[in-house]
């Protein structure tokens, strides 16, 4: 279980401050403070953020959150588990998944190797993705890159996109299911006081309680089979969008990003990129400068 809070300055003095006497040395630059209290470990970074890990993590944080956080379920089960890929590459779309799994399915889960999408090649994700989509109960959005835009151009940001989408995914599968889930578990990619927040503006609103959780697809079958679903959406567009520019598009948004996008502009103009990339990155400036 893993809990990541933002906290001010004054609420980390007084975590702190009741830490103190779990206290434990640590040489790593980027943390302040790290503590071991019965069946947690709290490390406070210098950014601010607060990780709370353990089977004590939603004990320990609830002290000094401001919001009231709920214990995500123990059950693999009876639970809808969405997750995305894409979020962080300049090429491509998203594409978000939501998936559900019965106790009927697990066999199969376990029998694949399926497993969090970043600890799997892509080699095994094209292996195993089509028997998941065939087998498994789920809805798949991918926004290719010209509708992302678009989108972008509307008024979203990159946060509230994705919450449209998870919700989306969310309802759609609901609506498809002839039970009830139990539960509704999210990778979480915001805190849940922003999901709240941009949840207001969608039409569609899902009828489950929805738990955002770090690394959940570490943790729940349901999310880790979106996420295999997610990657395998996402390296079949890019490699069709390959196809289209004539040229391999890297996944990711690295300085590799910056050359291939500044190679497309040269032939075929920056209008080109609209149809390929998520053109708000910084990459596209990048790209610019690498022309002049």
């Amino acid at each position: 279980m893993t809990i990541v809070l933002n906290l001010t300055s004054q609420k980390i003095k007084q975590l702190i401050t009741a830490y103190q006497d779990y206290a434990t040395a640590t040489t790593n630059p980027y943390i302040q403070f790290l503590a071991k209290p019965p069946e947690c470990v709290v490390t406070v970074y210098t950014s601010g953020k607060v990780m709370f890990q353990g089977k004590g993590a939603t004990k320990q944080a609830s002290q000094f959150s401001d919001q009231q956080l709920a214990a995500p379920p123990t059950q693999q089960t009876n639970i809808i588990g969405t997750d995305e890929v894409g979020n962080g590459s300049y090429f491509g779309g998203l594409a978000v998944v939501a998936s559900y799994l019965t106790d009927a399915d697990i066999p199969l889960i376990k029998s694949l190797g399926v497993d969090d999408s970043k600890k799997l090649t892509d080699a095994k994700i094209r292996d195993i993705a089509p028997i998941l989509k065939e087998k498994i109960q789920h809805q798949a959005l991918l926004l290719k890159p010209s509708k992302y835009n678009e989108v972008i151009a509307s008024g979203y940001n990159a946060v509230s996109v994705k919450v449209a989408l998870h919700n989306q995914a969310i309802y759609l599968l609901e609506k498809a299911l002839s039970t009830t889930p139990d539960h509704i578990i999210i990778d979480a990619f915001t805190t849940e006081k922003n999901y709240v927040k941009y949840l207001k503006n969608e039409a569609n609103q899902t009828n489950g309680r929805v738990t955002l959780v770090q690394k959940a697809e570490s943790q729940f079958y349901t999310v880790a089979v979106s996420s295999v679903i997610a990657r395998s959406l996402f390296l079949d567009e890019l490699d069709e969008l390959s196809q289209l520019m004539g040229i391999k598009l890297p996944s990711g948004a690295g300085h590799q990003s910056d050359l291939v996008a500044a190679t497309i502009i040269k032939k075929h103009g920056e209008v080109a990129l609209n149809q390929i990339a998520k053109c708000h990155f910084a990459n596209t400036e990048k790209a610019r400068r690498l022309i002049k």
